[in-house]
């Protein structure tokens, strides 16, 4: 009987112990998520950690090593840093790249920032007001990513 109620007990501190596990994962990335929120200009690593995950294509609590693997794919540029804040012609080729998204006949043969961003704007993920130099918000960082979730959604269902 004692080895079955130590069992119980140790069972119930494993589910415990993953539990608070799991509350304390969401509460990090609610922190995170709040934190980019507030930024008014994401660093390239920051966008790199964020869209990276969102993507599916890399998960990883380090915006070092997300960033390294951005560069080393080809998806930034190499003449940028981590901590350099975002311009949003390099984030736009970023979010082509990583989301794997096709564009136009310019952007194939170039893949240049500047017609990842034409792309971007003619598809409707990047409206209003706005520059290729410009530095991105982490407001907006996170609505680009939704557009193009939405966007990815809707042509699966159309398929």
């Amino acid at each position: 009987m004692k080895t079955i109620t130590n069992s119980v007990y140790k069972c119930a501190l494993i589910l415990f112990l993953l539990a608070g596990n799991a509350f304390l994962s969401a509460q990090s990335a609610a922190v995170e998520i709040e934190t980019l929120l507030e930024t008014n200009a994401v660093t390239y690593a920051q966008a790199a950690r964020f869209v990276l995950e969102a993507s599916g294509v890399r998960a990883t609590r380090n915006s070092e090593d997300a960033f390294n693997y951005a560069v080393q794919q080809n998806w930034l540029p190499g003449n940028v840093q981590a901590g350099d804040p975002a311009r949003l012609d390099k984030i736009s080729l970023f979010l082509m790249q990583s989301f794997n998204l096709k564009g136009g006949i310019f952007y194939s043969i170039t893949n240049s920032p500047h017609y990842a961003y034409r792309e971007l704007v003619y598809n409707g993920v990047i409206q209003g007001r706005s520059d290729p130099a410009m530095y991105v918000p982490g407001e907006r960082l996170l609505f680009y990513v939704n557009r193009i979730l939405s966007m990815i959604e809707a042509m699966e269902m159309g398929a």
